[in-house]
C-alpha cells in the first residue's frame, strides 16, 4: 500500500509518537512501561529495543509510508514493532496471529506491506540503533486494522490520522487514560481497541501489563499484583468473571482500580448492574464505537443508572437517527443510526470495500436505535440482524440478552432461518460450560419465560467453542450463511413453532 509521504510536524507543534515516548524515557527512565508474564522493560529499556527493532526494520526496506504486517501474539516484541515502525514512519498492521491462510492472503493483498513479522525473533540478532535525534518522522496513517465486514469479505481500515500525539489526543481524553497509569490489555492486539488502548496507554507513559490468554481468576490476581488502576473487558470476559465463585472474586484487591471499560460488543442491563454493585457505579464505563471510530459514544456508571440500556452521548463526532420519514435528526424514534466527525471530515478510508458516505459527511455502522431528548443513544439491533417472523420485528440481541442469564450459557448468537409457515424463525446456537446437563427444551423454555412466544427460538444448536472470537466479535452473517446450507430440525414439535 502506498501512502502519501510526511516527514516532521504538519502544523509546526505536533509530536511524534516516539518523540512523546522518549520524553517520558528521558523524565524517569526506571519506571515499567511494559509486562507481559515474568518479563517487564523499564521504559529506557523499552525505547533502546525500539530503536533497536527500528534499525531492523530499516535494513529490510521500510520507510516512511511503508506498512509493516505484524502478526505475533500478545509479546513485548509485538509491542516493540508497532513503536518502531513508528519511529521509521511506517504504519502497523495488526493481524491476528490464527489468520487462516486465505483471509491472510487476501488482507496482505490489499495492504501490500513492505514486511511481514510472523514469529519472535525473526528480525535476527542485535543491530545498531537509529538516531534518537530521528523522532520528527511522522507517519501519516497511524494504523490500519483489518476487519470482515458485512459483506464478509476481508478489508482494510486505513486511518487518516498521521502518528502525532495531538492527532490521538481525542482517544486518550474519552478513554479517561491517565499519566502513569497502570493499565491491563486482557485481549489479542490483532484487534482495534486493545491496540488502541496498549498504545496510547505507553504514550501517557503507563505502564501497560498484557496477558497472553484471558482468564477471569489470571485477570483478579493481575489487577492485584500490580495494582492495575485501569482495565479493558469485553462483556465475555466480564461474564466469566462475574461466574466465578463468590470467594474467587472476593479473595483479590481490586481497590486500586480506577476504572473498568468495557466496549466491542452489547452488554446485558442484569450483568452491568452485577458489575455496578460489585465495583460501584463510578469505576464502570462504556464505550460504543466502530472501528472506523466516525463517532464515539461513552457513558459512566452513574448515568447508565439514570438511563439504563444506554451506551452514551458522543465524546468524539456526533451521532443522529433516521425516523421513519427517512430524515435524520428524530427524537425517540427507532430508526438507523448515523455517525460522523466534523462535517466533511472522515477520519478513514477502505481499501477492499468502497466507503459509503452521504454527502454531508453522515456514515452508518447499520445499527438500529433511538436517541433521547438529553442525547443519549440505545441500541436496539443490527439492520441486517432483525428478523421478520410471521410480520413481526424480532431483535435478535434481545434473545441473546435472554439466553446470557442462563447459567449454563457461555456464548450465544441467534440468527434466522427460513419457515414456510412464518417467513423466518429464530434459531439459537450456543456454547454451554462443559458438562452442562442442560436440555434444549430447558433452554426454550428459559427464554420463553423471559420473552414474548413468537420471539422464542424454534431450534436449538450446540457448538463446541466460544461464538465470541478474541475480540469478543460474533459474526452472525457467516453463522446465519453457513447453516443456510444445512438446514436445522426444530427442538419443539410442530405445534410448539407456530
Amino acid at each position: 500500500m502506498e501512502v502519501e509521504v510526511s516527514r516532521g510536524t504538519r502544523d509546526g507543534a505536533s509530536t511524534s509518537f516516539v518523540a512523546g515516548l522518549i520524553q517520558h524515557a528521558d523524565g524517569e527512565p526506571d519506571r515499567p512501561a511494559l509486562t507481559i508474564g515474568a518479563r517487564t522493560m523499564t521504559r529506557a529499556d523499552f525505547v533502546e529495543e525500539v530503536a533497536r527493532t527500528a534499525a531492523a526494520l530499516r535494513d529490510r526496506g521500510v520507510g516512511v509510508g511503508s506498512v509493516v504486517a505484524n502478526q505475533l501474539p500478545n509479546s513485548l516484541e509485538a509491542v516493540v514493532v508497532s513503536f518502531a515502525a513508528w519511529w521509521l514512519g511506517a504504519t502497523p498492521m495488526p493481524l491476528n496471529a490464527r489468520l487462516p491462510v486465505p483471509e491472510r492472503a487476501a488482507l496482505l493483498d490489499l495492504a501490500r506491506p513492505a514486511l511481514v513479522i510472523e514469529r519472535e525473533g525473526q528480525l535476527g540478532g542485535r543491530a545498531a540503533g537509529v538516531s534518537l535525534a530521528a523522532t520528527d518522522t511522522v507517519s501519516p496513517c497511524w494504523k490500519v486494522v483489518p476487519s470482515g465486514g458485512s459483506t464478509g469479505r476481508p478489508k482494510l481500515i486505513v486511518s487518516e490520522e498521521p502518528a502525532t500525539l495531538e492527532a490521538v489526543r481525542p482517544y486518550v481524553e474519552t478513554l479517561h487514560i491517565g499519566l502513569s497509569e497502570t493499565v491491563l490489555v486482557t485481549a489479542p492486539l490483532s484487534h482495534n481497541a486493545p491496540f488502541i488502548i496498549a498504545a496510547l496507554s505507553i504514550l501517557q507513559g503507563s505502564h501497560v501489563v498484557l496477558v497472553d490468554r484471558f482468564s477471569p481468576v489470571r485477570t483478579l490476581k493481575l489487577v492485584e499484583r500490580h495494582h492495575v488502576t485501569w482495565l479493558y473487558l469485553v462483556p465475555t470476559m466480564m461474564r466469566r468473571i462475574a461466574r466465578l465463585p463468590e470467594t474467587d472474586r472476593s479473595a483479590h484487591d481490586l481497590t486500586s482500580l480506577r476504572i473498568v471499560y468495557h466496549m466491542s460488543a452489547p452488554c446485558p442491563s442484569a450483568l452491568k448492574r452485577q458489575w455496578i454493585e460489585w465495583l460501584g457505579a463510578g469505576r464502570i464505563w462504556e464505550l460504543y464505537a466502530g472501528t472506523e471510530m466516525q463517532a464515539v459514544a461513552t457513558i459512566s456508571g452513574e448515568e447508565w443508572l439514570d438511563k439504563p440500556g444506554s451506551v452514551g452521548r458522543a465524546a468524539i463526532g456526533e451521532f443522529t437517527v433516521s425516523g421513519a420519514d427517512g430524515r435524520r435528526g428524530a427524537v425517540d424514534e427507532a430508526g438507523t443510526i448515523w455517525l460522523r466527525r466534523a462535517p466533511g471530515v472522515v477520519p478513514y478510508r477502505y481499501l477492499g470495500a468502497d466507503l459509503d458516505v452521504a454527502d454531508d459527511g453522515w456514515t452508518t455502522l447499520g445499527d438500529i436505535g433511538t436517541i433521547d431528548r438529553d442525547g443519549y443513544l440505545f441500541i436496539s439491533d443490527r439492520s441486517t440482524a432483525i428478523l421478520l417472523v410471521g410480520g413481526a420485528n424480532v431483535y435478535p440481541s434481545e434473545i441473546e440478552a435472554a439466553l446470557s442469564e442462563h447459567p449454563d450459557v457461555e456464548s450465544s448468537c441467534v440468527i434466522g432461518l427460513p419457515d414456510a409457515d412464518l417467513g423466518e424463525v429464530p434459531h439459537a446456537i450456543v456454547h454451554l460450560v462443559p458438562g452442562s446437563p442442560v436440555t434444549d427444551e430447558q433452554i426454550i423454555e428459559h427464554v420463553r419465560a423471559r420473552l414474548a412466544p413468537y420471539k422464542v427460538p424454534r431450534s436449538v444448536e450446540r457448538v463446541q467453542e466460544s461464538l465470541f472470537d478474541a475480540a469478543g466479535k460474533v459474526r452472525r452473517e457467516a453463522l446465519r450463511a453457513k447453516r443456510l446450507d444445512q438446514p436445522m430440525e426444530s427442538s419443539l414439535p410442530p405445534q410448539a413453532t407456530r
